[in-house]
This record gives C-alpha cells, structure tokens and sequence, in this order.
C-alpha cells in the first residue's frame, strides 16, 4: 500500500529500491524533499542504535533537495540520481565537510576539495545525506573512541569489513544507496552480511581522486 503526504506525494514507506524511487521521482509522485526528510527522521531515530553515520548533513541535504525539486518539477530532469537520497563512507573527501575515515587522528579535519565521486554525485543531482561510519582508515578495527556501527538484522551480527557503515545504513532504510570502497573485500562482505547487493567496480572505472587510500 502506498502512502502520502498532505501535498500528495507517496512516501517512501513501501519504496523498496533506487530505482523505483527515482522513476517516483522523476514522474513527479514522489518529493525529494520529502523523501529526503523522511530518511532524516529515520537516521535522528534509529541510528542511535545502529551508528551508521559519523555525521549527518540535515540543513545542506534539505538545501539540495528543494534544488533537486525544483529542477525537475521545471523540465531540467539530469537522470536518475536527480534527488535521491544517498550516503557516502565517510573515507572521500567532501569539501567543507569533515572527513575523518573512521580515525581520532582526522575526526576534526575538513578537507578542501571533493573527490571525483563526490562532484559527480553532486553534478547528478543526488542528495548527500552525510558521511557513513567505517573501521579506522579502512584497515583492521575500529577506532576505540569512535562509534562502532551495528548489523541492523541482528546487533550482535557481524557486520563484515570496512564499508560496514554504508551497508548498515542501506539495509536500515537510512538512504537508498550509499558509496563504499572494497580493496579486499570491503564492500562486498559487509553487503553479504546485511542482504545487499554491493558492486566492486574495476579499477579505473571509477576514479579514486580524493578517495584516502589504505
């Protein structure tokens, strides 16, 4: 059953994947305002359990939405990453925004420039949520003083390796896509551990400019 708001637009409720929100949103049944609020409501109440994200962008997503909207409610429709609501590990640099890859020793540190990914996403129209949880600089464990992100499934589950955050969020509900980075695994362990679906892209197709590297 789908659901709306008082303007009319379906709710995220029972919209299962990326893709089918972004033909709701590109046909105009469904706001990425909204939409993007909703998956703001979610993380304020259930990532306090599941620690998926190391910060959240609220004001700067909301922005980015209403820009998103008004876009493709004028005709300007860039495809089908135009006001989606995603998430990004938190191990690309995103200009005027922290970047601390999952360390103490970055967790102040506010990068200025974006990785390739990230002007990408932007250039697309995608709606950045904030920066998702990860084991310090992608290696290893993580940081002791830093958050450790839980298996929504089970929270004493594995959770599988370093992009442990993105799927977290994903399986949770708390974006509809997120950017992750597997050298050995990173991405598709803990996509197995959570039921996703998760794609290590060949080298080069993507580009790691101002990915931290291991």
């Amino acid at each position: 059953r789908k659901w709306r708001d008082t303007a009319g637009y379906l709710i995220l409720g029972n919209v299962k994947t990326l893709t089918e929100a972004a033909a709701l949103i590109k046909g105009g049944r469904l706001s990425p305002v909204e939409a993007t609020r909703e998956m703001l409501t979610r993380i304020d109440t259930l990532d306090l359990s599941l620690n998926s994200y190391l910060s959240v962008w609220g004001d700067r997503a909301l922005e980015r939405a209403k820009t998103a909207e008004d876009e493709i409610a004028s005709g300007h429709y860039r495809g089908p990453m135009h006001g989606m609501p995603i998430a990004v590990k938190d191990l690309l640099e995103t200009s005027g925004a922290r970047t601390t890859a999952g360390s103490k020793v970055l967790r102040d540190w506010v990068p200025d420039r974006d990785a390739t990914v990230i002007t990408r996403l932007e250039e697309a129209g995608a709606v950045i949520l904030g920066k998702l949880n990860m084991t310090e600089f992608a290696m290893g464990w993580y940081h002791p003083e830093m958050p450790v992100p839980k298996n929504p499934w089970a929270l004493d589950r594995w959770l599988g390796a370093s992009s442990s955050g993105t799927a977290a969020a994903v399986a949770a509900g708390l974006c509809m896509g997120g950017i992750g980075s597997d050298t050995g695994g990173s991405i598709r362990l803990p996509s197995a551990a959570c039921g996703l679906t998760g794609i290590k892209p060949t080298f080069g197709v993507v580009s790691r400019h101002g990915v931290l590297p291991l």
